[in-house]
């Protein structure tokens, strides 16, 4: 037996395509009843059959002599309708004729071809009896049905049973088969083409059903066994069986053909008989609550000891899991516990972990437990497991944690540029539904300390453009540019850079100014315009545009007036950029000023080319148009008569040329070239006008005080403060300070330093800028308010006289939508309230709540 059962295939097999039928030559002589229909003799045939059928010697199935061959195989020679007991049964009688030496017996051969009716079976294409026809002639046979059935032997149904059922009893026990297993098969067949499945299937069905009985009562004993051993017993217990069941159906497969086919309320299955004993074990074994709850329990318990890093039988768990699948009891009995053992088992974890270590090692831990996961499924649990199982994982490690996870982590990520560490981030949070939008709202939150916090203005710009290049950076290499991180990268830059209102917009005009100022000194072209483009980036987010309007068109009227600007290139890049952005009604002011310079040029180029200007001083003038132009408060200053009749020589020029243009003269406006004498040899100094008259001044002495040039020259103490500190502590030392410092205070002296040295003949010598006082400040936040009032008063008036009636909720949101800028409740409130005293707009005299447009 042992022989046999190797090499058979594994539990649950798919039915064969065909059925297996032994070879001929090797049937018991049992195989002559293996027909359900009669067939028609002629007259000289009966006599021989019927002489045969009497013979008590045919009830043997004797094949000793050739004569009763011949009898045996005239008596078989009937025809089915299946092709396969045609082909069979011609074919033994032909051998079998072959084989005698008598001459009485005629032979028979299949004449001519086979039909196929349409359900599949197979009738003779056409016979008739032999006859005497030429040598060489095809003789052909008429085969007719029986117009009996014949009977089965006495006792045959009994005996036949007795040695089926020992065979299955021999297989239940592991020993040998007395029998041919073809000789049992073919007693199958016998049985069943008289008839007898269905009591042949409830005998088998009894015989296998007493030997799974039996073994229920030791595993009772086995309850009182370690685990281990106890889901051996039970994995033993489980492939015996269906090495038995397979064993057993290959003998019983007719009979699990044929009952199905013969009774049409069961299911149209080819594993009747696998199935019956899948039953039987479910009912006998498994379905036993000691037993079910002890092998569920050896499972969870080997798959708790894996997780706690115990190396176990992992095929032994394979086998067991594939057991109750075949037994379709997986999900009821097994995977619900398994999956709230789960769940309780990464719940604990979690919560504990997120304690005891640091998000990278956290994160690493989870993207581990998912792995094993991954591969206990693959490995031993069944393939619907899969996604309930990484789906309770993902939630209790990271769908509970991720707003702890970016809080305590997201900061120390970012700042120390962990790349591998946010891909791995990327990675895990991809996997939970939200995740990228639980990352977005949370930016916000982390870095709005950097806009909120007043001790950090002067840096602010710097780091927000710093810090949009690192998100920048990490979204292309760690979140592989996935649209969702960019869109809540952009949102959560436009939420915590406006925590602050209008003082972002005001710090990157500044900072802008501050680089346009430096330009080529601190960065070539190529990267003043990239820096360029970053700022138009942060610009993009902010609120308060107008704001930024305000305070640029200030910065940039200082640099164009006093040449403050490094490259005028750079100018109209920034200018172009605006105008893209923002439109050109944004830049139309903007776009005047470069025109009055680019008309200063020209002019001052046309006034030296037709005036002989005597002197060591050259003079520059900014032509300038009202209302493009900041306000600057007037300064009286002592002018030498030398610069006097310049700026009337001037002036006579201008009105000459421009008769319909006043021309309006600021002393801080404008700037000057000195032609100065050193030791090193001559040097031209370009210099401002204040920077000027102060210089000028040592053509007439050889050292001053503090108190002494500001009475000579007129010029305001702060403003001569700063002058003094560009000559005398600057670059450019072209006067020396006594003492030496780098502030001016009273009682300082200065002299001109005749020992000045510099590489380049025209020096440009920087005035340094007074910084923006509080009081200009607020002077240009006040503008931009006022500027808003209007605004805000066009838009309100607007929607009203499209709308003609609307509620006070609506007008307030219509509003919101066409303005820019932020506004408060209030402030627009009160904009309403203006209007109306202003007859605008009034209150619906029986809704206070809806307003009516006054044409």
């Amino acid at each position: 037996m042992e022989s046999l059962v190797e090499g058979l295939p594994s539990p649950n097999p798919p039915p064969p395509t065909q059925e297996a039928r032994p070879a001929a030559s090797d049937v018991n002589n049992d195989s002559s009843i293996t027909s359900s229909k009669k067939r028609k003799i002629n007259s000289s045939e009966r006599e021989d059959i019927d002489s045969i059928s009497s013979s008590p010697k045919t009830t043997n199935y004797s094949s000793s002599s050739c004569t009763s061959t011949s009898q045996h195989i005239q008596k078989k020679l009937r025809f089915e309708d299946s092709v396969d007991f045609i082909g069979l049964d011609v074919k033994m009688a032909e051998e079998s004729s072959a084989s005698c030496s008598s001459n009485k017996m005629k032979t028979v051969f299949l004449a001519g071809g086979v039909g196929h009716h349409a359900n599949g079976l197979t009738k003779t294409a056409g016979s008739t009896t032999f006859s005497n026809s030429k040598p060489g002639a095809a003789k052909k046979l008429v085969i007719k049905n029986f117009k009996e059935k014949p009977k089965l032997p006495e006792n045959y149904t009994h005996e036949t049973w007795q040695k089926l059922k020992e065979a299955v009893e021999a297989i239940q026990n592991s020993i040998s088969i007395k029998y041919n297993l073809e000789e049992l098969y073919q007693a199958v067949e016998n049985l069943c083409s008289h008839k007898i499945s269905a009591k042949l299937y409830k005998q088998l069905q009894v015989v296998c059903e007493d030997h799974i009985k039996a073994q229920i009562d030791q595993f009772r004993e086995y309850l009182f066994l370690c685990v281990t051993l106890f889901l051996k017993k039970i994995d033993k217990c489980w492939q015996d069986h269906c090495r038995q069941m397979i064993m057993i159906r290959s003998i019983f497969l007719f009979l699990d053909r044929t009952y199905v086919l013969q009774n049409s309320m069961l299911p149209s299955v080819c594993n009747w008989l696998w199935d019956m004993g899948l039953e039987l074990f479910r009912f006998y074994i498994i379905s036993d609550m000691k037993v079910q709850s002890k092998t569920i329990d050896g499972i969870l318990l080997l798959i708790e000891r894996e997780r706690s890093g115990e190396t176990i039988d992992r095929s032994l768990l394979r086998s067991l899991l594939s057991m109750l699948s075949d037994l379709q009891i997986y999900q009821d009995s097994f995977e619900q516990r398994f999956l709230e053992e789960t769940n309780r088992l990464y719940a604990a974890e979690g919560q504990r972990l997120m304690q005891e270590r640091e998000v990278p090692d956290y994160l690493h831990h989870v993207n581990k437990r998912l792995e094993e996961e991954a591969d206990r499924v693959i490995t031993y649990l069944d393939q619907s497991t899969q996604k309930p199982l990484i789906a309770t994982v993902e939630k209790q490690l990271l769908g509970e944690h991720l707003t702890a996870t970016l809080q305590k982590g997201l900061n120390h990520l970012l700042d120390e540029n962990r790349i591998q560490d946010l891909c791995l981030l990327y990675q895990l949070f991809s996997r939970v539904r939200g995740g990228v939008l639980v990352w977005g709202y949370f930016l916000p939150n982390t870095k709005h300390t950097m806009v909120i916090n007043p001790e950090k203005d002067k840096t602010m710009v710097q780091e927000l453009l710093d810090f949009k290049d690192k998100v920048d950076h990490i979204i292309h290499v760690c979140f592989m540019k996935n649209e969702k991180f960019v869109n809540a990268m952009k949102e959560a830059f436009e939420t915590f850079i406006n925590k602050r209102t209008n003082k972002p917009a005001e710090l990157i005009a500044k900072h802008v100014d501050w680089k346009l100022r430096a330009g080529n000194k601190e960065a070539t072209d190529e990267e003043l315009e990239k820096m360029l483009d970053k700022i138009m980036i942060i610009f993009r987010f902010i609120y308060g545009k107008d704001v930024f309007e305000a305070f640029y068109k200030k910065d940039l009227a200082k640099r164009l007036l006093v040449g403050k600007s490094a490259s005028v290139d750079a100018e109209k890049s920034m200018l172009s950029k605006l105008k893209h952005e923002c439109g050109a009604a944004f830049t139309s002011k903007l776009e005047g000023m470069f025109k009055d310079m680019e008309l200063s040029k020209d002019i001052m180029v046309q006034f030296k080319q037709c005036q002989n200007l005597p002197g060591n001083i050259e003079l520059t003038v900014n032509i300038l148009t009202m209302g493009y132009w900041p306000t600057y408060v007037p300064m009286e200053v002592h002018l030498l008569p030398e610069m006097v009749r310049l700026q009337e020589i001037f002036k006579t020029f201008y009105l000459g040329k421009h008769s319909g243009r006043k021309l309006q003269w600021q002393s801080t406006l404008g700037h000057c070239v000195l032609k100065a004498e050193f030791k090193e040899g001559k040097k031209e100094l370009q210099v401002s006008l204040f920077q000027t008259l102060v210089l000028l001044m040592f053509n007439e002495g050889e050292e001053f005080t503090l108190e002494e040039i500001k009475l000579a020259t007129g010029i305001e103490d702060g403003e001569l403060r700063r002058t003094l500190q560009s000559l005398a502590c600057g670059k450019a030392r072209v006067i020396h300070k006594v003492p030496k410092s780098k502030d001016v205070e009273d009682g300082d002296k200065f002299s001109c330093n005749d020992d000045f040295k510099h590489k380049l003949f025209r020096i440009k010598i920087n005035q340094i800028q007074m910084k923006e006082t509080v009081e200009e400040q607020a002077s240009t936040t006040e503008r931009v308010y006022q500027d808003r009032q209007y605004q805000i008063d066009a838009a309100i008036v607007r929607i009203m006289k499209m709308r003609k009636t609307l509620s006070h909720n609506l007008l307030v949101s219509e509003v919101y939508n066409q303005l820019k800028f932020p506004v408060k409740p209030a402030d627009l409130k009160k904009r309403i309230e203006s209007l109306i005293d202003r007859d605008y707009m009034e209150r619906d005299k029986e809704n206070p709540n809806q307003y009516n447009y006054v044409a």
